[in-house]
C-alpha cells in the first residue's frame, strides 16, 4: 500500500469513528446533520453510512430517514471489561461514602477535555443529576473535571483547553477563559481538590479529589460528592472534603497495602 493509500485509509477510519461517536451522542440524527456537524463530503458520508449500516454499527430508519446507534455497538460494549475489576473494589467505598454524607458520589475518568462518569452511588435523598454512567460533561465546568485536568502535566492540560476553545459558558459562575483555568488548575494541584460551585448547573455543588494511585499517563481518575446548593452547610466544601479524603485514604490502603 502506498503512502497516499495509507493516508486515505487513516482518514476514512477517523471519519467512521467520528461518525459513530456523533451518532452515539444523540437519539437519532439526519443525514444533513451528519454533513453539517462532521464536515464530511456528501459522497464520503453516503459510503461510510452504507458500510456502518451494513455492519450493524449504525441503524437507519427508512420511515424517518434518521440514523441511530446500531446493535453492533451495544454488542461490542458488552465485551468491554476494562473497569469491571476496578469497580468491584471501588464501589463499596463509594456506597459507604454516599450513605455517610447522604449525597451522590461519582467516579469519573478524563477523555480529552471531558469527564466521563464510570460509576455513581446514590444516597437515599438523591437529587436529579445531569450526569449518568457513560455521560460526558465538559471538564472545565465540573469539580471532578477540573480535578482530572489537574492530574495532567500543566502544559498538556493547557494545550487541550486551548485546542477546545472557545469553552462553553454554562452559568454565570462558569470559568471559561483558558488563562483563568490554567491558573485555577495550578491551585487545584496545590490544594489537592476542586469544586464546582454552580458552574455546570445552577443550584448544584460538587467537591472532588484525584485518585493518583489509579491514574497514569493514559488514564486520570477522580472521585466527587455532588449535592444541591440548598443542602450545603456554611463549612462547605471543608465538611464534605474531609470525609471524601478519608474514603480515598481507605481505598488507597486497600489497593496498595
Amino acid at each position: 500500500m502506498g503512502t497516499d493509500d495509507k493516508a486515505t485509509s487513516v482518514k476514512s477510519a477517523e471519519r467512521a469513528l467520528g461518525l459513530i461517536e456523533f451518532v452515539s451522542e444523540h437519539d437519532s440524527v439526519s443525514f444533513g446533520e451528519i454533513l453539517t456537524e462532521l464536515s464530511i463530503p456528501r459522497s464520503s458520508a453516503h459510503g461510510l453510512l452504507q458500510t456502518l449500516t451494513a455492519s450493524g454499527w449504525v441503524a437507519h430508519d427508512p420511515r424517518t430517514r434518521q440514523y441511530s446507534l446500531g446493535l453492533r455497538a451495544w454488542q461490542i460494549g458488552q465485551n468491554f471489561r476494562g473497569h469491571t475489576d476496578l469497580l468491584g473494589i471501588v464501589r463499596p467505598f463509594m456506597d459507604k461514602l454516599a450513605a455517610g454524607v447522604g449525597e451522590t458520589v461519582q467516579l469519573a475518568q478524563l477523555d480529552g477535555v471531558n469527564n466521563v462518569y464510570i460509576a455513581i452511588s446514590q444516597a437515599a435523598r438523591t437529587m436529579r443529576l445531569a450526569s449518568s454512567v457513560g455521560t460526558q460533561l465538559p471538564a472545565h465546568a465540573t469539580g471532578i473535571g477540573k480535578t482530572l485536568l489537574g492530574l495532567l502535566p500543566p502544559a498538556e492540560a493547557e494545550r487541550r483547553l486551548r485546542a477546545a476553545a472557545p469553552l462553553a459558558h454554562l452559568t454565570e459562575h462558569t470559568v471559561s477563559d483558558v488563562d483563568e483555568l490554567v491558573a485555577l488548575l495550578d491551585r487545584v494541584r496545590a490544594e489537592g481538590f476542586a469544586v464546582d460551585d454552580e458552574e455546570y448547573i445552577s443550584g448544584c455543588r460538587c467537591v472532588a479529589v484525584p485518585l493518583p494511585f489509579l491514574s497514569d499517563a493514559h488514564r486520570q481518575m477522580a472521585l466527587s460528592v455532588t449535592m444541591p446548593t440548598s443542602r450545603t452547610s456554611e463549612q462547605w466544601p471543608a465538611d464534605i472534603l474531609g470525609q471524601l479524603r478519608a474514603t480515598v485514604t481507605e481505598l488507597e490502603a486497600t489497593i496498595r497495602p
